[in-house]
C-alpha cells in the first residue's frame, strides 16, 4: 500500500481516520455502526481518487450502512437515496470501471469525457429526480425535507458522473458533502452523538476535493499517453 499511495495520500487518509475516530470517542462512543461506515467511506474515497474500482466496492458497503443510519433518524431521503440509488449505481460503476481499465491496468480506470448533449440529458433527468423525490419525501414526512431533496439531487449527479467515469463526479460528491454536513448539523442539535457524522462528512469533503484534483492529473497523464 505504501508503494501504491503517495505520502500525501497516506497522510490524508491517516488524518481522516484519526479525525473520525477522535470525534467518535468524544461525541458518540455508542454507535459503532456509524464509526464503521465512516471508516469504510473515507477509505473508499482514497481508492476512488486513484481511479481504483475497489473504491466502488467499498462504496456499495458504505451505502448499505449509511442507509441504515439514516433510517434511525428518519432521514428517509438519505435512506432511499443511498439504498435505492447510490448503492446500485456504485455497483454499476464498479462494473463500468472494471470494463474500462487504462492500458490494461485494472487498478486505474480510463477517464472519460462527456459531451454537451449528454450533459443536457443528465440535467433534464436531474430535474425530474428533484420533482419526483420531493413528493416521495413529503409523503414519508421526511425530516428537513428541502436539504434532503437537495441531497438527493447532488447524489444523483454524483453517481451518474461516477458511472460515466467523469472527473467531475468528485466535485458533485463534494457538493453533496456540504448538504450532508448541514443535514447532520441539524440532527446533532437534537442528539450530540451525530456530531461525529458531521465530522465524517467534513473529512469526506476534503477527500472529494483531492479526488477531483487527482482525476484531473490522471486525465492529463492519460491524454499524454503516460
Amino acid at each position: 500500500m505504501k508503494r501504491y499511495f503517495s505520502k500525501a495520500e497516506m497522510l490524508l487518509w491517516c488524518s481522516s481516520v484519526l479525525l473520525i475516530v477522535g470525534s467518535f470517542c468524544v461525541f458518540d462512543r455508542e454507535n459503532y455502526l456509524t464509526l464503521l461506515a465512516s471508516l469504510i467511506g473515507v477509505t473508499s474515497l482514497i481508492f476512488n481518487a486513484k481511479g481504483n474500482p475497489f473504491g466502488q466496492l467499498l462504496m456499495v458497503i458504505f451505502s448499505l450502512l449509511y442507509g441504515m443510519i439514516s433510517f434511525g433518524f428518519r432521514y428517509y431521503g438519505e435512506m432511499i437515496t443511498y439504498l435505492g440509488m447510490t448503492m446500485p449505481m456504485a455497483a454499476f460503476a464498479l462494473i463500468s470501471w472494471l470494463r474500462h481499465p487504462y492500458n490494461g491496468n485494472h487498478s486505474e480506470v480510463k477517464v472519460n469525457a462527456i459531451c454537451r448533449t449528454e450533459l443536457c440529458w443528465m440535467w433534464a433527468a436531474t430535474a425530474g429526480v428533484i420533482v419526483l423525490f420531493y413528493f416521495i419525501l413529503a409523503h414519508f414526512e421526511t425530516a428537513n425535507i428541502l436539504p434532503s431533496t437537495l441531497s438527493v439531487t447532488t447524489s444523483f449527479v454524483a453517481v451518474y458522473l461516477t458511472f460515466r467515469r467523469s472527473p467531475y463526479f468528485a466535485l458533485a460528491y463534494a457538493a453533496n458533502d456540504v448538504v450532508l454536513i448541514a443535514l447532520w448539523v441539524l440532527a446533532s442539535i437534537d442528539d450530540s452523538r451525530y456530531i461525529s457524522v458531521v465530522v465524517c462528512f467534513a473529512a469526506f469533503f476534503v477527500n472529494d476535493i483531492y479526488g477531483f484534483i487527482s482525476w484531473q492529473r490522471m486525465k492529463y497523464r492519460q491524454s499524454a499517453g503516460l
